[in-house]
């Protein structure tokens, strides 16, 4: 039987790598500019940065003044290297970001050159560099869209029969983050079916076979990478898969059939319909329905069917791994998966709709409106310029804080017990005292009122985004579910936090779904002297 069929594009014809790097990286850099200085936000804060300060000061790989997630150090290490040349700024933690994000669009354009043309390549990478999660995430210091980028780098070599390059591109996405290995993992189940199949449709043109055990062993050696970080992990923590609450929370807390259940829809939805992603996966069905468009008497090449099932073993993998593991279903997970569903949709209505570009400036215009837009639903602040809006009024608060309430007692939550208590996070120039609460629910107000000798002021906000008019807002059994396996909880507007906790709110600001204010607390003593 016949190779894969790749798309038209010769090697010669290709764009060069460094023209595509410059382009995406000019044109990314000038869009996140208004962004680059803004402090770091929640898992930032909560870890990625301590632990690549960590590497920066001592240069140890383990973090030690976080707990250890066992997440492997490449982003650290980079980060690390960036703040010895460059010195030590949010500015170059923000541009070295975007960096990897032109990386990353580089070589999905490389790989969508090689499967289907330069046209849809070039379409591609404006749709999902406009994507809100992918452009959030582009100049967040978070590892998962490096890892998605390596991992387009990766499945480029394997379409182009490179098992060295293989090797390589999929080991540095392992060594990025570790889920990034459920890419070789779904190559490899790929190889292996396709071999009891007896097919010899493998990812290049009339190569049939070959390399085929070359090809394997490339997809083995980032699982032997990742078990050598894993194991000297263990042997300098004692912990094989990070400490035992983040095993627990990740792990242990989500093998619950009806879980996995839910959180496969929520992942479905996150791939193909999220953030008006909908909108170009209608667009792609309903264009399958028309016939293939002719150029000069020859139909457009599709991408070729053993192409796109390589693509769907990546995306089925993920989808099904992601459903099972991870205490939140966060949209940026899927982040190696919904560029290639862009591809895809894209390169199908190039071949089978006259008007493709105007469809897709349509898209790329929905994108953009998420951006900016949140959708009538709860989502992660992190997946659109909602997380500017918390970083913003965190500042206001840490500002407001440091002029009137210097030497006080802060009782607040995570993630701004990190931001008041570590200047270099970007929100206070010298630490506040922290006192933790989990939450602002009514329960953990309720409990933080019979310690009010603990702390002098408070610092709420609102740890989950509330649309004006959610949908499923009366489904109270969908609230529920998320209650239990989800770790959803309503936070008490201030003013009622304010009424518990026997205060009075001094600083107060809201902004669409989200607010933060400062409340100071009339102490018991003060109260019966009067």
């Amino acid at each position: 039987m016949e190779g894969i069929e790749s798309g038209d594009q010769s090697a010669a014809r290709l764009m060069p790598a460094a023209f595509v790097f410059a382009i995406s990286f000019a044109v990314i850099l000038i869009l996140h500019f208004p962004l680059l200085r803004l402090p770091y936000f929640w898992d930032e804060a909560g870890y990625y940065i301590p632990a690549a300060r960590d590497l920066f000061l001592s240069g140890t790989l383990i973090p030690h003044s976080t707990p250890s997630n066992a997440h492997p150090p490449v982003i650290m290490a980079y980060l690390s290297a960036c703040w010895k040349v460059a010195g030590y700024s949010l500015v170059t933690t923000r541009v070295a970001m975007l960096v990897i994000a032109a990386v990353s669009l580089t070589g999905l354009v490389r790989l969508a050159e090689v499967v289907a043309n330069r046209q849809v390549a070039i379409a591609t990478a404006l749709c999902t560099a406009i994507y809100p999660v992918f452009f959030v995430q582009s100049s967040l210091a978070q590892v998962d869209l490096a890892a998605a980028g390596f991992t387009f780098w990766g499945l480029h070599a394997y379409i182009q029969n490179r098992p060295w390059a293989i090797g390589f591109w999929m080991s540095l996405a392992a060594l990025t983050k570790e889920t990034a290995i459920l890419a070789p993992l779904a190559l490899v189940a790929w190889e292996l079916l396709s071999v009891c199949l007896n097919s010899a449709r493998w990812p290049q043109t009339g190569s049939g076979s070959k390399n085929r055990g070359q090809r394997l062993l490339a997809l083995i050696v980032p699982f032997i990478i990742l078990a050598a970080w894993y194991g000297y992990h263990y042997r300098v923590t004692g912990y094989l898969l990070g400490n035992p609450e983040y095993f627990r929370y990740n792990v242990q807390s989500t093998l619950n059939p009806l879980r996995a259940l839910i959180a496969l829809g929520l992942r479905l939805w996150q791939t193909f319909g999220y953030l008006h992603l909908w909108i170009l996966s209608a667009a792609m069905a309903l264009a399958m329905y028309r016939p293939a468009l002719k150029d000069l008497h020859e139909l457009r090449k599709r991408i070729a069917i053993p192409t796109q099932l390589v693509f769907l073993a990546v995306g089925l993998v993920y989808v099904v791994f992601m459903s099972i593991v991870g205490g939140a279903a966060l949209a940026r997970y899927m982040l190696p998966v919904v560029p290639l569903v862009i591809l895809t949709a894209v390169s199908t209505l190039w071949r089978r709709v006259q008007r493709w570009v105007a469809i897709l400036a349509i898209v790329i215009a929905s994108f953009a409106a998420s951006l900016f837009w949140p959708p009538p639903y709860g989502f992660s602040l992190e997946d659109n310029l909602a997380y500017r809006d918390y970083i913003v009024m965190h500042q206001r608060a840490a500002q407001f804080l440091e002029k009137r309430f210097p030497s006080s007692r802060v009782l607040t939550a995570w993630p701004a017990s990190d931001e008041f208590s570590r200047p270099y996070l970007g929100y206070v120039d010298r630490p506040l005292q922290v006192v933790r609460v989990e939450d602002f629910s009514a329960e953990q107000v309720m409990a933080a009122a019979d310690e009010r000798r603990r702390y002098d002021v408070a610092f709420v906000f609102s740890t989950k985004f509330q649309p004006s008019h959610p949908l499923f807002a009366r489904w109270r059994a969908w609230q529920d579910l998320k209650s239990r396996f989800f770790g959803y909880h309503r936070d008490l507007p201030p003013q009622a936090v304010a009424q518990i906790l026997g205060g009075n709110i001094e600083f107060m600001e809201a902004r669409e779904g989200q607010w933060a204010a400062v409340i100071s607390i009339e102490q018991i003593e003060d109260a019966q002297l009067r």
